[in-house]
C-alpha cells in the first residue's frame, strides 16, 4: 500500500460568497440532514434553507474576520505533515465544491491512500459521510476510522489545556473545564452511531491529567427540531451555578474540534462565554489544537497507524 496520506475535513467558507454553496453542500448531505423525502425534493428544500441561512450566518462570519480558518489550517497541516512523514499529503474539503475538481484529480492519480480524518471521534455524519462521497473510488482508500482515545490526541489536548491554565494563571481547585463537542441528533445514536461514546472516551481520557479540576461534557450547535445529545452547552451555561461547585473559573474546551472555526470563534466566544460571565464567573475559551507543532507531531504519529478500515465499512446502511 502507498505511504501517501489524505487529510479530509469539512472545509469552511474562505470568503462570504462561499457561505451559501458551503451550506448547500452541507444541508443537502443526507448523512447530515436525514429526511425520508426523495433526493430532488430534499435538495430543493434545503438549497432554499441554505440561501436564507447564509444571509444570517454571513453576519457571524464577519465577526470572525469574514472567513473560516479551517481551509488554510488544513492546507498548512498537510504541508507540515508531509515533512514529518517524508511523503506527499493530499487534502479534501468536503463542503467546498470549488476545490473538488483538483482534489479528486489528485486522488484518482494515486494507487492507494491512507485517509486521516480531522474528526477525532467517528460519526456517520462526518467521517462516514465523506466515505460515502468517496464510494466511486472503490478500494483505493484505507481509513484511520477515529482516534478518540489515541494517546497522541489525548496528550495534545492535555498539553493545550495545561499551557492555557498556566498562561491565564488559573488554579485547578478554582477551575472547571466545560468540554463542548459538536452536537448530533439523538436519533443517530439510537440507530447505531458511536459518536457519543467516542466523545466520552476523549473526555474521560483528557480529564485523567487534571484530577483536581471539575469537568463536564456538553454538546453545542444544535440545528433544527428534535432531540440532540444532551446536555446542551447553552443549557449547561444557563444552569452553571447549580453544578460549578463554587468554582469561579470556567474554561471551554472544544474537544471534538481540532481547528478553530465558526463554532468556537463565534458560538463559544460570542454566545456562551457571555452567559457564564453574566452569572458572575470568569469564562475563557481554550483554543483548539490548530497548528501547534506538537499537534502536527501527534498527527504524524496517528498517520502511521496500520489498523485501517475499508471505505465501505464506514458508510451508514440506509434502510
Amino acid at each position: 500500500m502507498s505511504n501517501m496520506t489524505l487529510l479530509v475535513n469539512f472545509g469552511g467558507p474562505r470568503s462570504i460568497p462561499e457561505i451559501a454553496p458551503f451550506l448547500q453542500e452541507l444541508l443537502c448531505d443526507k448523512d447530515v440532514i436525514r429526511t425520508a423525502w426523495p433526493t430532488p425534493i430534499h435538495n430543493w428544500f434545503f438549497k432554499r434553507v441554505a440561501r436564507k441561512r447564509a444571509l444570517k450566518i454571513a453576519i457571524d462570519y464577519e465577526e470572525i474576520g469574514g472567513a473560516s480558518p479551517i481551509y488554510a489550517d488544513t492546507e498548512t497541516l498537510a504541508k507540515e505533515l508531509s515533512k514529518r512523514l517524508g511523503t506527499e499529503v493530499l487534502t479534501f474539503h468536503r463542503y467546498l465544491p470549488a476545490t473538488h475538481v483538483d482534489s479528486l484529480a489528485n486522488i484518482r492519480q494515486t494507487a492507494d491512500l491512507k485517509v486521516l480524518p480531522l474528526f477525532p471521534q467517528f460519526s456517520y455524519a462526518t467521517t462516514g459521510s465523506i466515505a460515502r462521497f468517496f464510494s466511486p473510488l472503490g478500494s483505493k482508500l484505507h481509513w484511520i476510522k477515529s482516534y478518540a482515545a489515541h494517546p497522541a490526541f489525548i496528550s495534545s489536548y492535555q498539553r493545550r489545556i495545561a499551557e492555557f491554565l498556566e498562561q491565564k494563571q488559573l488554579h485547578e481547585e478554582e477551575t472547571l473545564l466545560l468540554f463542548s463537542a459538536h452536537g448530533l441528533p439523538a436519533a443517530f445514536v439510537k440507530e447505531g452511531d458511536i459518536y457519543e461514546s467516542e466523545c466520552n472516551l476523549s473526555f474521560h481520557a483528557v480529564m485523567k491529567a487534571f484530577p483536581r479540576i471539575l469537568g463536564r461534557l456538553a454538546y453545542q450547535s444544535k440545528f433544527g427540531r428534535g432531540e440532540w445529545l444532551r446536555p446542551y452547552t447553552n443549557e449547561a451555561c444557563e444552569q452553571i451555578l447549580t453544578w460549578n461547585g463554587g468554582r469561579q473559573n470556567v474554561v471551554f474546551v472544544p474537544i471534538s474540534f481540532t481547528s478553530d472555526h465558526i463554532e468556537t470563534l463565534y458560538e463559544i466566544e460570542k454566545l456562551y462565554l457571555p452567559i457564564v460571565t453574566a452569572k458572575g464567573l470568569k469564562a475563557y475559551r481554550c483554543p483548539a489544537l490548530n497548528l501547534e507543532p506538537y499537534w502536527i507531531d501527534a498527527l504524524a504519529e496517528i498517520a502511521r497507524e496500520t489498523n485501517l478500515c475499508s471505505n465501505q465499512t464506514l458508510i451508514r446502511s440506509c434502510k
